[in-house]
């Protein structure tokens, strides 16, 4: 059996054909565009790639996004200020600090400047306003990579409804918003993590499996009960050539584009996942260009609201 493809990538372009009219439709009413900023901090490699993609993906649909750009050796009170003039801003209807911080700003960094950022404007659903919000079930801006997991489940025409779902990862970002999501939808959700007893069993039962951990290929077959939905949520930069190699047969694609480029992007599932699950998402190609996608979604949907409380 070879699983049926979730394809994140063809939904995201869907969605962003979606959003343009949207956004056409409400930069003619409002006399502007919807507009997101963006905090980069540093020059972490990944971060621009990133904002890069965001960037661009914005200008497709017609978004207004800009990028306010502080140095590495930057102050948390000089990004404070950055977020504050974002959140006084007329034209910015959405902020979005792109993770993660340079270490030298502290460890509480990031959760003290996510907080400083307004609530309304909170595109990445990270704020303590909104989690609580989602957790009451009266989701206002809720984080963009779950949104892309239920997202991808319910357009690919997945029952979450009474299915089992095991969610493997407790992060802030994406473990618990999801589980909430999820059983919001009516699934039966177990969460499990580093201190979960037999891990591979309690995964083995769920109709639904996500995958959010950050290691590379730790899902393997034993964890996947045949013709469950697999969906993996990782993002890890492999540059060991033999894990690859234990990944990829020889003549693969992906080992081919290993030796071109010297790492290689891959999930949390292993792939001989592929030959037991009902239906899987690609790493990459699979929730990473919905969380690009749901982000713009976000702020349309934010300049929405806001609109509609300044009439």
């Amino acid at each position: 059996m070879s699983a049926r493809t979730l394809d994140g990538a063809a939904l995201a372009t869907q969605i962003k054909r979606e959003l343009h009219d949207r956004v056409a439709a409400f930069t003619s009413a409002h006399s502007r565009p919807p507009g997101l900023g963006i905090v980069l901090v540093g020059e972490d490699p990944s971060s621009e790639i990133y904002v890069r993609n965001k960037l661009k993906s914005a200008g497709e649909t017609g978004l207004r996004a800009d990028v306010r750009r502080l140095p590495a050796t930057a102050a948390l009170d000089e990004v404070l200020a950055v977020v504050a003039a974002l959140n006084a801003s007329p034209d910015h209807d959405g902020i979005l600090v792109q993770s993660p911080l340079p270490a030298a700003l502290g460890r509480d960094a990031e959760q003290v400047v996510f907080d400083t950022v307004d609530p309304l404007k909170d595109v990445d659903g990270f704020h303590p306003d909104n989690v609580g919000r989602l957790v009451q079930k009266r989701p206002r801006l809720v984080a963009c990579t779950p949104l892309g997991v239920i997202a991808l489940l319910e357009r690919s025409g997945v029952t979450i409804d009474g299915a089992n779902a095991v969610v493997v990862g407790r992060s802030e970002i994406v473990g618990k918003p999801v589980s909430l999501l999820l059983m919001h939808r009516n699934a039966t959700v177990t969460i499990c993590h580093s201190r979960t007893r037999d891990l591979p069993a309690v995964c083995a039962r769920a109709d639904i499996l996500v995958a959010a951990i950050g290691r590379a290929a730790f899902i393997t077959a034993e964890f996947v009960k045949p013709g469950a939905v697999v969906v993996d949520v990782g993002i890890n930069r492999v540059t060991d050539a033999a894990l690859v190699a234990r990944l990829y047969p020889e003549g693969s694609p992906r080992r081919a584009e290993f030796e071109r480029r010297g790492a290689l992007v891959v999930g949390d599932v292993h792939p001989e996942v592929w030959n037991v699950a009902g239906a899987m998402s690609p790493v990459p190609g699979g929730i990473g260009p919905l969380t690009i996608a749901l982000l713009l979604s976000n702020t349309l949907k934010a300049a929405e609201a806001r609109c509609s409380r300044s009439r």
